[in-house]
């Protein structure tokens, strides 16, 4: 079944002229909203999930690499010994991945995750606590091997209510980088 195309994150879109130019992973990409924008934007993106037919969508486009793969599953990574300059990750959770993620981020990379965090049940799904962020959770997670550009944490009201936690980080210095475009 097909569904509608949402617009990228406000929370990606504000940051994502930090990633240099080069390789993007949007993890558990979906139907492919951040990775249509990055390859947009001249990025070469890996787009990664375990929907087969969402990525058969992605794979027609131009600097979109696709690869399908359950990321739970319990296998190694499947990007071993791959550097990105940027990672993008919204609306998922999988906390075994986060030392990946690390792992993958290149020198000057950006990451930028967004997901819900506890406090979400009361609005609908994800209300399991397995898919809910603790307060403060990827600061512990990435703050003390990232600087952290901004963190912001609490209830939103679009584009739909929810409790989430939104993170950009990178591997290098704050102080080089340009907080607006």
């Amino acid at each position: 079944m097909a569904h509608e195309l949402l617009p990228p994150s406000e929370w990606v879109t504000r940051w994502a002229h930090l990633i240099p130019p080069g390789e993007v992973l949007d993890l558990a990409c979906g139907q492919g909203r951040h990775a249509r924008t990055l390859a947009a934007r001249g990025h070469r993106v890996t787009a990664v999930d375990r929907d087969r037919e969402a990525l058969a969508a992605l794979s027609k486009l131009t600097g979109v690499e696709t690869l399908c793969t359950d990321l739970e599953a319990g296998g190694p990574w499947p990007l071993a010994g791959r550097r990105f300059d940027g990672i993008v990750v919204t609306n998922y959770l999988h906390r075994p991945l986060f030392r990946n993620l690390i792992e993958a981020l290149a020198p000057g990379g950006v990451l930028i995750y967004e997901t819900f965090m506890a406090g979400n049940e009361r609005f609908g799904k994800p209300s399991n606590p397995e898919f809910l962020l603790r307060p403060g959770e990827l600061l512990e997670a990435f703050g003390g091997a990232l600087a952290v550009v901004a963190f912001e944490q609490g209830r939103i009201a679009r584009p739909k209510p929810a409790v989430i936690q939104r993170l950009c980080a990178l591997r290098g210095e704050v102080d080089q980088v340009a907080l607006e475009p």
